[in-house]
């Protein structure tokens, strides 16, 4: 039987960040008429979940691990996403791959010399490496550690988007992005970003490109935890 003599569709609803906290719940399996959009399982899901309503126009949603809106189609056993701004979540598309660059996330300390040096393509005269580590004070808080938390599969499919991209717009040989996820302590590394170029000033370029799309787009989040409570950081859609 096709889906279109289906009454109804199941999908796999997945919560990440403060929508989870609301939500109480990583995942859910959820039961939406057939044919089904976007917004009809968010309109169930709104319904069952109504503080979610506290996001307004800011929560993100995701199909399959791309981006979607409230016209996108649901097919049954279809994932479904949902979270709060990544601080933006736009929509990259590129075509561009390159075999030597590397897009990964990990649970161990990084090394950020040994990421560097992984970039080093014989025509290149520059590797360029960005080093994001936690830091101990937000303004006038004090922050006793960080914790990541990413949507796995999407978050490696938006960086390889963003090398991709960055070999589009700059004149760069290859990039390497590393971002850690789970709990760190003040002063270690979050995320490195390695790129190589035959001339530093397009691997200068594409670097500061790259981290700030990254907080852009890239579902992960950070929750900054203090001695007296803790925030999930949001960005802006």
């Amino acid at each position: 039987m096709n889906e279109s003599a289906n009454s109804e569709i199941q999908c796999r609803v997945l919560f990440f960040g403060s929508a989870r906290d609301v939500v109480g719940s990583n995942s859910l399996d959820l039961v939406v008429p057939s044919p089904a959009r976007l917004r009809d399982a968010t309109e169930v899901l709104f319904g069952r979940f109504p503080d979610l309503h506290r996001f307004g126009r800011s929560l993100l949603f995701a199909v399959n691990q791309e981006y979607a809106n409230a016209d996108t189609e649901i097919r049954n056993n279809d994932e479904v996403a949902v979270f709060p701004p990544v601080s933006g979540g736009a929509e990259t598309v590129c075509d561009y791959r390159c075999p030597l660059d590397f897009f990964e996330l990990t649970n161990e300390t990084i090394d950020v010399g040994a990421v560097a040096r992984r970039v080093v393509p014989p025509e290149c005269g520059a590797t360029v490496t960005l080093d994001g580590y936690a830091r101990k004070w937000t303004g006038s808080r004090e922050t006793d550690y960080l914790v990541y938390e990413a949507y796995d599969a999407m978050a490696l499919s938006e960086m390889q988007k963003l090398g991709s991209e960055a070999h589009k717009r700059f004149e760069i040989a290859h990039v390497g992005i590393v971002h850690r996820i789970g709990r760190l302590e003040i002063g270690e590394t979050s995320v490195v970003i390695a790129v190589s170029a035959p001339h530093r000033r397009a691997a200068f370029e594409a670097c500061e490109w790259i981290i700030k799309e990254l907080k852009r787009t890239v579902p992960i989040w950070k929750r900054e935890v203090f001695q007296d409570g803790e925030v999930w950081v949001e960005g802006e859609t």
